[in-house]
């Protein structure tokens, strides 16, 4: 029994040796050949990657291909596609134009043929009018003085910013915020280009803007004499008077001064008002309507 223990506990351990030896070695084949699998993957992930990226490039570039067969604008040079557009302009099919112009330009954003084409650009929004088309021309104009601010052209350029300014007054009984940027952008022009041409225009369009924005402060004065507020009415048809003296109908913001003062007890003011009426309009309807105030003493309110 003693003999056969050690013989027993030997081959015991000579299977569990081999048995680990077996079952490592499986181990490590398993681990192999997973390593082996993962990698063949990453592979094929890469080269599907790669295959779609030529896939996707030769996409784009087919898309582009078809894009400039599609559109034959994109295949007309700069000088080509600013002779196309001149030749519909002058047969005012500005929609037509714009492209071909705009074209011109990303062609050749800082040759002449290019300056040209962005200008043309501005020019058929403008000459095309409405609102909208008014508003593109402003930005297309203000985009080319960004870029080129010592053109020649640049007179020209704010003259029509100005004018698309101009073209979206509203009425005077509205809100005043695009006339008064048409007022200021007539201004710069005169400062900035005096002995321009087109100064003298600006000057001409200014007498329209401020009859504009003077009438507005007359139909608000108006409105609170109307409505009770003497003193809101004084106030503007003060700053009327000193802002737009060359208004044309003046004697009817004399006249209506003259009554606020009343309203506010202020007969001698009112007297002041009225006598500029008087001698200044002597042939307006508004003379006869004067009230008499030669009895009314300071203080008193008017009727």
């Amino acid at each position: 029994m003693k003999t056969n223990l050690p013989g027993l506990a030997s081959g015991t351990c000579r299977m569990a040796i081999t048995g680990h030896a077996d079952l490592a070695s499986g181990t490590c084949r398993m681990a192999i050949t997973g390593h082996a699998a993962r990698s063949a993957a990453a592979l094929a992930l890469i080269a599907i990657a790669g295959l779609a990226g030529l896939l996707g490039a030769a996409g784009c570039k087919s898309s582009g291909a078809a894009r400039r067969t599609a559109d034959p604008v994109l295949r007309l040079s700069a000088e080509e596609a600013l002779a196309q557009g001149k030749d519909l302009l002058a047969h005012s099919k500005y929609g037509k134009a714009r492209p071909l112009f705009t074209h011109a330009f990303e062609v050749e954003p800082n040759s002449k043929v290019g300056r040209e084409g962005l200008l043309l650009a501005a020019d058929t929004y403008y000459l095309e009018g409405g609102s909208a088309n008014d508003t593109q021309a402003e930005a297309k104009y203000r985009d080319y003085l960004n870029r080129f601010p010592t053109s020649e052209q640049a007179a020209y350029v704010q003259f029509q910013i100005a004018n698309s300014l101009a073209k979206r007054m509203e009425r005077p009984d509205r809100d005043q915020t695009v006339t008064r940027k048409s007022l200021e952008a007539y201004q710069e022009l005169i400062r900035l280009y005096p002995t321009s041409e087109y100064a003298t225009k600006a000057q001409e369009q200014l007498t329209v803007v401020s009859g504009n924005l003077a009438e507005h402060e007359f139909v608000v004065g108006y409105f609170y004499l109307r409505y009770g507020v003497a003193q809101a009415a004084i106030n503007r048809f003060e700053h009327l008077i000193q802002t737009y003296p060359k208004y044309p109908a003046m004697d009817k913001v004399m006249y209506n001064l003259g009554r606020a003062y009343q309203k506010i007890r202020k007969p001698q003011e009112a007297k002041k008002a009225f006598e500029r009426l008087r001698t200044e309009f002597p042939n307006s309807k508004l003379v006869h309507d004067i009230p008499n105030l030669r009895d009314v003493p300071e203080g008193k309110a008017l009727q």
